[in-house]
């Protein structure tokens, strides 16, 4: 089946700028980008919590990584934690980690009931087989059990530069009947790329998407404010493997080799692509190195618009007035 044909899409893409919108000024493409950012989190206690609490706004989407190693009701907790300051908690499921059509039953009703779940991102996960019933993403999204406990909106993953084991046909198909397996059990559709240091890869990866006929919304992938080593660890851990040489040579990282490296240098083009309406409906999301509310804080003000662009391509954030934080 073409591609085109098995995609629900989720409305109609935003209408393409005029030649007087398309030249927003550089602070104010950032900011329009980064507007709506969620940010990820792997089982974070109180007190990280209450860190993100202070610098997001409220009902931001923080995103809950699923660990294999450790058990799914630290997932649960944490949402349910998030959910009480007022934000709102996406927590991640690995369809192979699943032990039982009971245990996922189970944790979908905790999650929804005390947590107010209404949105997840789903992946196969990386183990190479299966737990329990589901060997892929797909066939839980098929099964019907997330719109059954409530779920009303799922994100997939995308991979902007391609998968170790999946060809880009057979990639471009899963994604797909994702899609379309999400819209006939009524629920809405997004994807969530995989970590990405490459500009280059994210633009030409959305662009031909869009050119497939899929306009699902897309939040781009990429690294929170961290040092090269923190990067190298993160980048390992969502299985990208990136070597800190291909860090500096794609994330412009060369000048924070010993200090803090931030990811304006990839936010600035795509800001600009974004502004000129030839990616969609686009918003980014922050895989955080270490910490998840430094991370937070640093997206905050960028999207608030202070926010200084540099004639290197990237920019650097201005910090906000004393007393003024995330909710300004």
């Amino acid at each position: 089946m073409p591609v085109t044909a098995s995609v629900i899409a989720l409305g109609r893409p935003k209408a393409r700028p005029s030649a007087s919108e398309a030249k927003l000024p550089a602070a104010q493409q950032i900011a329009g980008f980064l507007r709506g950012f969620s940010v990820g989190a792997v089982a974070p206690g109180f007190e990280q919590i209450a860190a993100l609490k202070s610098a997001l706004p409220p009902r931001a989407k923080v995103h809950l990584a699923a660990v294999a190693a450790r058990p799914y009701s630290e997932t649960i907790e944490a949402a349910v934690r998030l959910r009480a300051q007022g934000l709102e908690p996406v927590p991640h499921l690995a369809a192979r980690d699943v032990e039982s059509r009971a245990a996922l039953e189970d944790m979908l009703t905790r999650l929804a009931r005390w947590a107010g779940v209404r949105r997840m991102l789903v992946v196969g996960g990386d183990a190479h087989h299966a737990k329990g019933p589901f060997g892929s993403a797909l066939e839980l999204i098929e099964s019907g059990l997330l719109q059954r406990a409530g779920i009303r909106e799922i994100a997939v993953a995308g991979y902007p530069e391609g998968h170790p084991r999946l060809s880009q046909d057979v990639l471009d198909r899963t994604l797909a009947a994702k899609i379309e397996a999400a819209g006939q059990t009524g629920l809405s559709a997004s994807i969530v790329t995989q970590l990405c240091f490459d500009t280059g890869a994210l633009l030409a990866w959305v662009k031909r998407l869009r050119a497939l006929g899929i306009e699902n919304p897309v939040r781009i992938g990429m690294a929170g404010p961290a040092d090269l080593s923190s990067l190298v660890r993160l980048s390992r851990r969502c299985g990208v493997g990136a070597t800190a040489q291909s860090l500096t040579r794609h994330a412009g990282l060369t000048k924070h080799l010993l200090a803090a490296g931030t990811p304006d240098r990839i936010i600035r083009p795509l800001a600009e692509a974004a502004s000129q309406g030839t990616l969609g409906r686009t918003a980014a999301h922050f895989f955080a190195a270490a910490d998840a509310a430094a991370t937070a804080r640093w997206a905050a003000v960028a999207a608030s618009g202070r926010v200084v662009p540099e004639a290197g391509g990237g920019f650097r954030v201005e910090a906000p007035p004393r007393g003024i934080g995330a909710r300004a």
